[in-house]
């Protein structure tokens, strides 16, 4: 009985495997170009992170550019400093200096978004007040701190380095 079953599974594997194989479709992967859909070619994006992108910024050149790309595979002490630039271009829209340059107004979004932050910390803060934390205990009163200090006087806590060096017992009053 178990022999039948390592049979049948080891019979059905290249049937189950090919349902999951992408190499077996090989007709998609023979496509041109023009019939892969936009969406699944990689797309340019300018990143810090990644300065050097999967796609070229111009994907499609005109007559221009294609004859500056004809004269790029040509030595390019040939090429001047215009054709060198706008070959770069071609291939990336910003250089990482510009990217990492900041615009004139950029300080707004910064204060906005701090602002924006100290709010939200400040309205939390106030739920916390209102809804988590109890009252204040009563040992925080200046009555109850008064009579305290008072005992801890009369008792003498601390009186070489505490503040009951500060303390005139013959006058009962703070030193000057």
């Amino acid at each position: 009985m178990l022999v039948k079953v390592a049979s049948a599974i080891r019979s059905s594997r290249p049937i189950l495997w090919r349902g999951f194989s992408t190499s077996s479709y090989l007709s998609a992967h023979d496509a041109p170009s023009e019939e892969i859909p936009y969406y699944t070619k990689p797309m340019y994006c300018n990143s810090r992170a990644f300065p050097l992108p999967d796609a070229p910024f111009v994907t499609e050149f005109t007559p221009q550019q294609k004859a500056l790309k004809q004269k790029e595979t040509g030595s390019w002490t040939q090429l001047t400093k215009e054709e060198k630039l706008a070959l770069y271009r071609l291939s990336f829209e910003l250089s990482y200096a510009e990217m990492n340059k900041g615009t004139p107004n950029e300080w707004k979004t910064v204060v906005g978004a701090a602002l924006y932050f100290l709010a939200l910390s400040g309205l939390y803060l106030l739920w916390l007040r209102l809804y988590v934390y109890g009252p204040v205990p009563h040992t925080l009163s200046e009555d109850w701190i008064a009579m305290q200090t008072k005992r801890m006087l009369d008792m003498r806590t601390n009186n070489v380095t505490g503040f009951s060096v500060y303390w005139d017992y013959e006058k009962n009053e703070w030193k000057k």
